[in-house]
């Protein structure tokens, strides 16, 4: 039994593989969006007003794919071996890595509430929008700030 437990720990190669793929995708997605609003640039001259949208759209599909990596490599540390990596994108246990990925929310909140703050007409909605998220952001922060300390 202690055989297969300590052998389990491999079974977190299904998961590296598949957040991989998962960042390889969205990369790839990020880089025809880009290429898309490019030539939307190039097409108005940068007068279209979606522009601005589409370039925070291409903001936050980079920030996910980059979270998707970063997990991929922390869980790859944690559970299999050592990676020559920079310090900043690996977690060196679980709690760490949901410290990283409740940091990525916010921003990729503030990122989409941005968005909205362009999108939306009614004051009402984009304030309900702002509370909600202020209010996330500030347990995701508080779960960074209060939470396990070595």
């Amino acid at each position: 039994m202690k055989f297969i437990l300590e052998r389990s720990r491999y079974l977190a190669i299904i998961g590296v593989i598949s957040l991989l793929i998962a960042s390889f995708a969205s990369f790839a997605w990020g880089t025809i969006k880009t290429l898309s609003t490019t030539l939307l640039v190039i097409q108005t001259f940068g007068k279209d007003s979606a522009i601005t949208i589409e370039l925070i759209e291409i903001i936050d599909i980079f920030l996910i794919s980059t979270t998707i990596l970063i997990f991929a490599a922390s869980l790859y540390e944690l559970f299999i071996g050592k990676l020559d990596m920079p310090e900043w994108m690996l977690a060196h246990d679980l709690y760490e890595l949901k410290a990283k990925l409740s940091s990525m929310i916010v921003l990729v909140m503030a990122v989409k509430f941005l968005q909205k703050l362009i999108e939306t007409k009614d004051g009402q909605e984009l304030l309900q929008r702002g509370i909600a998220t202020a209010i996330v952001s500030a347990v995701l922060i508080a779960f960074g700030y209060f939470g396990k300390k070595d």
